[in-house]
């Protein structure tokens, strides 16, 4: 069993911290907080063992009656594996007490925290054995897998994406919802363009961004052109074919990011995860070598199988192949369909 700490129980610790609980090949040895919340309490009552980052947050806790097991280097002590989900710039603070145990941070943290960035079924080759991986942002590794395929399948000569980013997580009242298309940032390529080539170096991709007034979901437009001329059918039948990859039609009311929410909330997701990339089937068309289509992401669940991977990838205990299909079966990842 691979022990496994999670440093972070926000959004995503939240949610890795649950599917390391589901694999048969791992334990959960417990996760850090900072603040004696809601979320704190309900992880006590999950029966996940709660440490404070510092003896100033083991006193706050204290103070809000809540129990915790130790601190953060009492739960590095216990693990193999340390999963770095604090926010953006802050796992790089952690460095050096995680310094003797694998390490996985997340995309928000630059690629240079980490001996390779990871996408599972890119390139998780590349980071077995590693002692620090990154796992990257939403919007990258949902490019990654639907680049990925098509050079896999055609060759791609270049692809430029559009990307119509949520303003706020649902929970992010602070930052709420706006009146407004931002555009974030003006300047071209956004940063995801230099994050895709971290995992796919040789793609000649441009990428561009906006922040609009939604919460759930990112929308992006692909325009790809590859090395050779093809069918929709032959596009369709490899998109088919890649894992973590869902190709709902028009026909069954999948029309908007609430129609997938509400997919996943009658399939009985958890929170309503989607940890697929979400294409329209009927938006993909192939002109000659240019294929275009639209793509949902779902920027709070998407990257939760690639730290599952991660773990087994650092760890070198199985094949991606073996550990995709583990973790796979485990969240219930549907392709294809």
């Amino acid at each position: 069993m691979v022990r496994v700490a999670v440093n972070g129980y926000g959004t995503i610790g939240r949610r890795v911290a649950e599917a390391v609980r589901l694999q048969k090949d791992m334990q959960l040895v417990g996760v850090t907080k900072t603040t004696p919340d809601y979320k704190a309490q309900l992880a006590v009552e999950k029966g996940i063992r709660l440490y404070a980052v510092d003896a100033a947050g083991a006193e706050k806790f204290s103070k809000a009656g809540i129990e915790v097991s130790g601190l953060l280097e009492d739960l590095i002590e216990q693990a193999d594996v340390v999963v770095d989900c604090t926010p953006g710039d802050v796992g790089r603070t952690y460095l050096r007490q995680y310094m003797g145990r694998k390490a996985i941070f997340q995309g928000g943290e630059e690629p240079d925290v980490a001996e390779t960035s990871f996408v599972a079924q890119c390139n998780f080759r590349e980071a077995v054995g590693k002692e620090r991986v990154r796992v990257v942002s939403c919007n990258t590794t949902s490019i990654c897998r639907v680049i990925h395929a098509l050079d896999e399948y055609f060759g791609v000569r270049k692809a430029r994406v559009v990307i119509a980013r949520r303003a706020a997580d649902p929970e992010e009242v602070g930052r709420g919802l706006i009146d407004s298309v931002v555009l974030d940032p003006v300047e071209v390529p956004s940063h995801h363009a230099l994050d895709v080539k971290t995992v796919l170096p040789h793609v000649d991709i441009v990428t561009m961004a906006m922040k609009i007034p939604t919460t759930h979901m990112h929308v992006h437009s692909l325009m790809v052109s590859l090395k050779t001329p093809v069918s929709t059918a032959k596009v369709l039948e490899a998109l088919e074919s890649t894992p973590r990859i869902l190709l709902p039609r028009k026909s069954e009311g999948f029309k908007s990011t609430s129609n997938i929410v509400e997919y996943a909330r009658e399939l009985g997701r958890r929170r309503a995860d989607i940890y697929e990339s979400v294409i329209w089937r009927d938006s993909v068309k192939a002109d000659g070598d240019e294929v275009y289509l639209f793509m949902a992401v779902h920027q709070e669940a998407i990257v939760v199988p690639e730290n599952i991977d991660a773990i087994r990838a650092v760890t070198g205990i199985c094949s991606a192949e073996e550990s995709m299909r583990e973790t796979d079966r485990s969240l219930g990842i549907m392709k294809g369909v």
